[in-house]
C-alpha cells in the first residue's frame, strides 16, 4: 500500500463527521452521504460522490471497488480507537477466547473474507458490535490492502498473542 493512504482516509472521514474531534460542530459534514454510505451495497457505494473523492484523494494505486469498501466501511464508524480494531474486539487472552465481543467463530469469517462484498458485510458487523468504535486508520488500510500479511497481524492481535507473531519486513509496516 501506498505511504500515507490511510491518512487521506482518515481526513476524509473526519470531514464528513458532524462534529471535529474536539466536539464542536463541523459546519461542512455531509450526514446525508454517511447515512446513504452506512447501507450502501458496494455498488451503490461506488455511485456516491464521496466516495468518488476518496478516490481522487487517494490518487493511483487503488481500484474503485477497494476505495468503495472503505468509504462504506468508514462511513459506519462514528468515533475513532487508538487501539486496534481486534484489539477492541478480540478476547483478553489466549486462555480466554470466547470472552472478547467478536466470537471466534465471526473473526474466522472477517479473515477469511475473500469478495469485497462479503467483507463489507463483515466489517460492518464488526464495527456494530464495538459499538460503532474503531480504529479508522486500521480499517481503512484493511480495506485497501487485504493483504496476507495484514490478515495474519489481526489474528494475532484478535488473540492478543502479538508477542508471538512472527518478525518480518511488512509486518513492520502495519503496526
Amino acid at each position: 500500500m501506498k505511504s500515507g493512504d490511510p491518512n487521506i482516509a482518515i481526513r476524509w472521514w473526519r470531514q464528513l463527521q458532524p462534529y471535529w474531534p474536539d466536539g464542536t460542530v463541523n459546519h461542512t459534514a455531509d450526514r446525508g452521504a454517511l447515512a446513504r454510505l452506512r447501507r450502501d451495497d458496494l455498488f451503490a457505494a461506488m455511485t456516491e460522490p464521496a466516495t468518488l473523492a476518496l478516490f481522487r484523494d487517494l490518487g493511483r494505486g487503488h481500484d474503485l471497488p477497494e476505495v468503495a469498501l472503505c468509504a462504506a466501511v468508514l462511513a459506519s464508524v462514528r468515533k475513532d480507537r487508538h487501539e486496534h480494531p481486534m484489539r477492541t474486539l478480540g478476547p483478553p487472552s489466549l486462555n480466554q477466547p470466547d470472552d472478547g465481543i467478536m466470537k471466534p467463530l465471526r473473526f474466522r469469517g472477517l479473515i477469511s473474507a475473500d469478495a469485497l462484498d462479503e467483507r463489507l458485510t463483515a466489517l460492518r458487523a464488526a464495527i456494530r458490535l464495538a459499538g460503532t468504535e474503531l480504529n479508522v486508520c486500521e480499517l481503512a488500510a484493511a480495506c485497501l490492502d487485504w493483504s496476507e500479511d495484514r490478515q495474519r497481524h489481526w489474528v494475532f492481535q484478535f488473540y492478543n498473542a502479538g508477542a508471538a507473531a512472527p518478525a518480518s519486513d511488512s509486518m513492520e509496516d502495519l503496526q
